[in-house]
């Protein structure tokens, strides 16, 4: 990677120089660069951004057929990542999961899935009507996580679908937990099935050596990121990567120009042209400061009463076979000594110490340390969560609230496809009386958004019973109403034997 080059930011300096010539403008945005926007968003946010608020012109290129500053743009994304072709996205990882699998999934197409998939996935599966089997990660019931998949599990799944030749993984996962990417992308690849990874929270992987493998280094053929979630992009800005040997770039193109906007927000596009540049430049400086901040507040964590933090070291001995690497910047932390959810202590955080984490489950709370944290910033944390155990913590007393709770469960497969169960005629139903019927919605505990429900999914007792304790917590479910009632299928018919999808096992480390 060249230093120097990758110190240009062709659209970004494209953006100042129109925005400096000072053209009168008869084009859209209607607010002419803040001539016409509201005097309180100019007063907070000053008047420089409107300026950069542009439409297609030729000076800044169209991201829809980029030929020109766009175009340079994301070259050096590419090369930055290691990849043969990077895209600006901005709708998210979430519209890049979509344009991965309409990409590699034409419908009907057997694919093998990972199912601690994103929502967003499971969207993009139901619009491509592609043919899932899912398999599932291991379960820690120490830790009360899932892992990520193991490499064993990924070389079965491939050995048991020899006509699957589009595979789905998520590394890392919400909690930073990464799969062997190396290992499981190498051996699909000897059987030439693609593999396609949701790279959400991993963004800055690649620029530094101390954090797992990213997606492109490891050989994926496409893989989508976040970069609003880690590094320096703006919320909803996002890449996708490519490698080309087994995916068409002329169809991806066309695809993508299908599912992004034809009013791409520039304002967003130079946050990735930006960002990429930071990363490649001083990424590695930015994100050893990050990783040492991270390692003393877990340290220190760990020293908390009724709280822990687990590391490489205790990720590895607990989980055994399946975990091969961790993001060190995520600091999972259990409450489950404190006597309180996750979902608790978040709120208390937020309401008495005015700290906010990015997500909290029945055990956890989840801190993200990046490069824009700062040593005064977990100062604060230590002091606030040692505040908490000073007023929470009753050794002889205490509760472990995710015990009650447990480890989420899953729909059982029925062998209906995601996209027939979604477009299938549908009731609502409250979701005590949906037992035994046919899921049509995607229900998931937001977030981390790993949906507990898939469409085409039988209603269990037990999911049943963990959505309304999990909601009692204080927890978000997305998918069900305000009457807490659920979208079902019109029929109680589920397949069985070898048309019904494979049942979810989940095994206890």
């Amino acid at each position: 990677m060249k230093r120097d080059l990758q110190l240009k930011t062709p659209l970004f300096d494209a953006m100042v120089t129109l925005a400096e010539s000072r053209k009168v403008s008869f084009h859209t945005p209607g607010h002419k660069s803040g001539k016409g926007i509201s005097t309180r968003f100019r007063k907070f946010v000053g008047p420089k951004i409107f300026t950069i608020d542009l439409t297609t012109l030729d000076e800044v290129d169209s991201l829809q057929r980029p030929i020109g500053v766009i175009k340079q743009a994301q070259a050096l994304a590419a090369e930055a990542y290691g990849a043969e072709a990077s895209f600006f996205l901005l709708n998210g990882t979430t519209g890049g999961n979509h344009a991965m699998i309409l990409t590699a999934c034409r419908p009907d197409a057997p694919v093998l899935v990972a199912r601690n998939a994103h929502k967003s996935v499971l969207a993009g599966l139901i619009f491509s009507g592609a043919k899932p089997t899912f398999f599932s990660p291991e379960i820690n019931s120490d830790l009360k996580l899932a892992m990520n998949i193991s490499t064993e599990d990924a070389k079965a799944a491939i050995d048991a679908h020899p006509e699957a030749k589009t595979l789905i993984l998520t590394s890392p996962n919400y909690y930073g937990i990464a799969a062997d990417l190396k290992g499981i992308i190498a051996y699909a690849h000897q059987g030439n099935v693609a593999v396609l990874v949701d790279e959400a929270h991993g963004p800055h992987l690649h620029f530094h050596p101390e954090l797992p493998c990213s997606a492109m280094a490891a050989g994926a053929d496409l893989a989508v990121q976040s970069t609003h979630k880690i590094i320096g992009g703006m919320t909803q800005a996002s890449m996708l990567h490519a490698n080309t040997k087994r995916i068409d770039l002329n169809f991806l193109s066309s695809v993508l120009r299908q599912v992004q906007s034809t009013s791409p927000s520039y304002i967003l596009m130079a946050s990735l042209d930006l960002a990429r540049m930071q990363m490649a430049t001083e990424g590695e400086k930015l994100l050893e400061k990050a990783i040492r901040l991270a390692g003393k507040a877990r340290k220190k964590i760990n020293t908390i009463a009724g709280l822990s933090c687990f590391d490489r070291a205790v990720l590895n001995r607990r989980a055994g076979r399946n975990v091969r690497d961790l993001d060190v910047t995520k600091l999972t932390i259990s409450v489950e000594g404190l006597g309180l959810s996750g979902y608790r202590v978040s709120q208390i955080l937020n309401n008495e110490y005015q700290i906010q984490v990015e997500m909290a489950d029945p055990s956890h709370i989840l801190v993200i340390i990046s490069i824009g944290d700062r040593q005064d910033d977990i100062d604060r944390l230590l002091q606030a969560l040692q505040g908490i155990s000073t007023s929470y913590y009753d050794q002889k007393n205490k509760q472990t609230l995710s015990q009650k709770i447990g480890i989420p469960p899953m729909g059982r497969p029925t062998g209906m496809r995601p996209r027939d169960a979604f477009f299938h005629p549908k009731s609502l139903l409250p979701i005590e009386k949906a037992m035994g019927r046919i899921c049509s919605e995607i229900i998931t505990v937001y977030p981390p958004g790993i949906p507990i429900l898939i469409p085409g999914e039988e209603v269990t007792p037990e999911v049943v019973s963990y959505l309304t304790e999990i909601a009692s917590l204080g927890a978000t479910v997305d998918g069900l109403d305000a009457e807490r009632r659920i979208s079902v299928a019109d029929t109680k018919v589920l397949k069985t034997g070898k048309d019904a999808a494979p049942a979810m096992k989940a095994s206890i480390s």
